[in-house]
């Protein structure tokens, strides 16, 4: 049962009520549906209530005899069938198909199969948020009696079912066994596929100081989830600590000793190589390395901590504002100003593109408004894109003058020229944008304009006594 009945939780696709029928046969739950997903059993949870209301969906129990179709005579009379077979008492359901009954006093009373079905420790969990309290009070016992290590393979139906309004109880059965449990089992929970697993291994992996500096950096450096990503990169960015702040014996043998930056005296020389150990500098080294730019910006914060501000200089020209800022904010604590730093860069606009972008949220209106409308004509488009967010910046736009970019052959050009025209779109002349919606205009050129027409409909005032 895999596809739209793992995401179905109410139980009537026709995969779902397949594999229903299927156990209600005698066949084993892992022969009807994929029992590794969370989501097959809260649907195969859901699907054995859902065919109450379609009787024909249900085989016949075994060895009841075939009735024939009732009569027009026996409908007349008031009978439902022949007399020739009297009705059969239906066999017990399934444990499985037991433990999600629609009344409650059966799936109180399957709950003691769980004790001899291992493979049925699945809907025990899902009885632990039942609606109905004896049960749930029930499969909440008999969860508690398992050992730590039963609820790891559980992992991910426990924390699906805690989004629900009775779902706590296991997953603080979960946490504290993960807390409690090998460090072995942890790691590797924190491999598996589902999100809200690893999430939590990785939490407690941390708390408990399972994973290194290093590990913690590459995880932030390599992970797509942004959630993880902050989560270690904070980890590995609490590992850098200046050696007088703890014992420095312990420090070293963690690999975390820094050379101490209180007790220097103010603007005074720092060597990276001698201030700090290499297995820190490689977590930072790996930090700032990273694609992501939370990342990046946790690792120049870091440099900080490290006595390492003069390494904060190269990410004044980061892609990223937010590194930019961070990069400004380290420099600062570091006693340099970095507006002439990038001043500097931009003489240099092809190997530092995004210095243009810093000057203008660290500059000066009337001294480098300048530096950017040079740069806007500059041959590479990157130039050209952060010199447009650095005059944006600057509050400096002038809309005569930026209106040609609209015809820049590139397209991220073209949008960040729309966004700084936007708030003044009212006064560009309605028939240049006209013509930029022409069906030959390139595809951005074409969107362009229709914003910009839309933004100027909305800010010309109507005409005194128009209504």
């Amino acid at each position: 049962m895999k596809g739209a009945a793992v995401e179905s939780w109410d139980g009537r696709d026709g995969e779902t009520v397949r594999a229903v029928v299927r156990v209600c046969e005698g066949a084993a739950p892992e022969e009807a549906f994929d029992i590794a997903s969370a989501g097959a059993w809260l649907a195969f949870d859901a699907g054995v209530r859902s065919p109450d209301d379609r009787p024909w969906l249900w085989t016949r129990p075994p060895g009841e005899p075939e009735r024939p179709a009732p009569t027009l005579l026996d409908r007349l009379r008031g009978r439902t069938g022949s007399r020739a077979a009297p009705p059969a008492s239906p066999p017990p359901p399934p444990p499985a198909v037991a433990l999600c009954h629609r009344d409650g006093r059966v799936r109180e009373a399957a709950l003691d199969a769980v004790r001899t079905a291992p493979e049925l420790r699945p809907l025990l969990v899902v009885r632990c948020a039942d609606w109905v309290a004896p049960v749930r009070a029930k499969a909440r016992t008999l969860l508690a009696e398992l050992p730590g290590d039963a609820l790891f393979p559980l992992a991910g139906l426990i924390l699906r079912l805690a989004r629900r309004e009775r779902g706590d109880f296991a997953h603080a059965l979960l946490a504290d066994a993960l807390r409690e449990g090998p460090a072995a089992e942890v790691l590797a929970l924190t491999a598996d596929p589902d999100r809200a697993t690893y999430r939590l291994a990785y939490r407690i992996a941390v708390e408990r100081g399972l994973l290194t500096p290093m590990e913690l950096a590459a995880t932030a450096a390599s992970c797509g989830d942004v959630t993880l990503q902050d989560l270690c990169a904070e980890a590995a960015v609490a590992a850098v600590k200046p050696a007088g702040l703890a014992d420095p014996g312990a420090a070293v043998n963690r690999g975390l000793a820094v050379a101490p930056v209180s007790a220097m005296a103010p603007g005074a020389a720092v060597d990276p190589d001698a201030a700090m150990d290499p297995d820190v500098a490689a977590v930072l080294d790996r930090l700032l390395a990273a694609r992501s730019p939370r990342v990046r910006s946790a690792g120049v914060t870091a440099l900080r901590r490290a006595g390492r501000h003069g390494d904060a200089e190269r990410f004044l020209a980061d892609r990223s504002a937010l590194v930019r800022a961070c990069a400004r904010y380290v420099l600062r604590q570091g006693g340099v100003d970095p507006l002439p730093l990038c001043r500097a860069l931009c003489t240099d606009p092809a190997a530092y593109p995004g210095a243009a972008a810093g000057l203008g949220e660290c500059g000066d209106r009337v001294m480098d408004a300048g530096t950017l409308w040079a740069l806007v004509e500059h041959p590479l488009p990157a130039v050209r894109l952060h010199a447009i967010g650095g005059l944006r910046a600057l509050d400096v736009v002038v809309r005569e003058r930026l209106t040609p970019l609209l015809d820049d052959p590139s397209a991220a050009v073209v949008r960040a020229a729309t966004g700084a025209l936007l708030p003044e779109a009212a006064g560009i002349p309605e028939h240049l944008l006209s013509e930029r919606s022409a069906p030959d205009r390139p595809r951005a050129v074409r969107v362009a304009a229709d914003r910009l027409l839309r933004a100027a409909g909305r800010q010309r005032l109507p005409e005194p006594g128009y209504r």
